[in-house]
């Protein structure tokens, strides 16, 4: 029987299982092509040329309908397949707002990036069944890996 602890993961030996399971991400708080500078653009940028299909799920450009050649969701729920792993850039105290949204698309894995943590959003989303990366890049995490 798991634990809803097991599906906290912190350790190598995990981030490489969770990786080598991992195709498709969705990327909750994506920012477009004219801020390529930051984080939030360069790190799914690196993904999808390392071979992820990247789902953007921008937070704010509303009038903005592809990043990276993707189609944009405006919500997990609205994308139409299963996703593997949603990589949050939203502040520590924002990542609560998309709860239910995570918990009703339930992907396999839910990843905030470095900086970015929520003990009480890891542990909602750890009983439900879905494995949570916390406060590390998933970038930095891939490339140490060497995929």
């Amino acid at each position: 029987m798991t634990t809803w602890q097991e599906n906290i993961i912190n350790d190598t030996e995990g981030i490489s299982e969770l990786l080598s399971a991992t195709r498709t991400i969705a990327v909750l708080g994506i920012k477009t092509e004219d801020q390529a500078s930051q984080p939030a653009f360069y790190v799914p940028r690196y993904l999808h040329a390392a071979g992820f299909v990247i789902i953007p799920v921008p937070v704010y450009y509303p009038a903005v309908t592809h990043i990276l050649g993707e189609k944009v969701y405006r919500k997990l729920m609205e994308v139409p397949f299963e996703l593997d792993l949603v990589n949050v850039f939203r502040r520590s105290h924002d990542v609560g707002a998309h709860v239910d949204d995570i918990l009703a698309k339930k992907p396999k894995a839910v990843w905030l990036q470095l900086g970015i943590r929520d003990d009480s959003v890891a542990e909602k989303l750890a009983k439900a069944g879905i494995k949570v990366v916390q406060d590390r890049c998933l970038m930095v995490e891939h490339r140490f890996l060497g995929r």
